[in-house]
């Protein structure tokens, strides 16, 4: 069965095809029509029509999408490409290609991808987190994504920040109207936010990151706040979920030093004599979102 699997992003759309052994048929990229949702759902279209015009063949659709699909209202919501929010794009979809379309969170298919067959493949439960210019992640149970009642399973990223220091309070804005969630600290804006606070400095985090393995010695405090912050939010959940493997996905998980040094940090927070979850690097790197989606129609 040919497997498609689209990527929506706010600056990208990019879809893969792929088949039952998991070989990848096709990859292709363009740019995401900017504020224009009809134009957005035309070029979706258009690269499936490509892909299995090139292929020969029809296949399975699944998307992912940033936000969710609301169970209220069928329609998206708390998609940060504003554009998607309030529309049916499943709905719209189905009928411009006449056939049905899964759609899940990118985070959720970044989660998929990586345990069907990345870092998490084997594992019972997984939670995979994606930390670049924001923070969001998915849980797969039994190979399954798990989404809940309300569509919201794995937004980690907008609860606050647990045990705050009293420097941490009452933590920054978050886009969602909160102060001190967890994405204003974690994010890629969210180090540079921390040390320009901490030093007046403006850098972004992969100098901060770069600067702090030269031994800079507020690059490197930087970090290490940011160290301890990540292990306080993993701990949260693995004391709530206690997964087998976390993977992390986004542009902070190049960071290598903390496979180490945040398991080192996050055994004083977990509510455990000992902690066996593992924390893995993402094994299909950018790839990761469109092939979870292409997954979506797993049986």
């Amino acid at each position: 069965m040919l497997r498609l699997g689209i990527d929506l992003g706010g600056t990208k759309i990019e879809i893969i095809a792929l088949d039952d052994r998991r070989r990848e048929l096709l990859r292709q990229r363009i740019a995401t029509p900017q504020g224009d949702y009809p134009a957005t759902l035309a070029a979706i279209a258009a690269l499936i029509r490509q892909a299995e015009a090139a292929l020969g063949q029809s296949g399975t659709i699944g998307i992912g999408t940033p936000g969710a699909i609301s169970r209220a209202t069928g329609r998206l919501k708390n998609s940060n490409s504003v554009v998607l929010n309030g529309q049916p794009v499943r709905q719209d979809l189905e009928q411009l290609l006449g056939r049905p379309v899964r759609i899940a969170n990118d985070a959720n298919c970044f989660a998929l991808s990586e345990a069907t067959d990345g870092a998490g493949a084997g594992a019972d439960v997984v939670f995979g987190v994606i930390i670049g210019t924001g923070t969001g992640a998915g849980v797969v149970v039994n190979g399954h994504v798990l989404t809940g009642p309300n569509a919201i399973a794995g937004e980690w990223g907008h609860n606050p920040l647990p045990w705050p220091q009293p420097d941490e309070l009452p933590g920054p804005v978050c886009y969602c109207g909160k102060h001190g969630c967890i994405e204003t600290f974690l994010s890629g804006p969210g180090m540079a936010r921390d040390h320009l606070h901490h030093t007046g400095h403006i850098l972004d985090a992969a100098t901060i990151v770069r600067q702090a393995e030269l031994g800079e010695n507020t690059c490197r405090a930087t970090l290490e706040r940011y160290e301890d912050r990540l292990a306080r939010a993993l701990a949260h959940v693995i004391n709530i979920l206690d997964p087998d493997i976390i993977v992390l996905g986004g542009g902070i998980s190049n960071i290598r030093r903390l496979y180490e040094t945040v398991p080192q940090r996050w055994g004083e927070y977990v509510f455990s004599d000992r902690v066996d979850t593992q924390l893995k690097a993402n094994r299909h790197g950018d790839s990761s979102g469109v092939r979870g989606a292409a997954w979506l129609w797993r049986p």
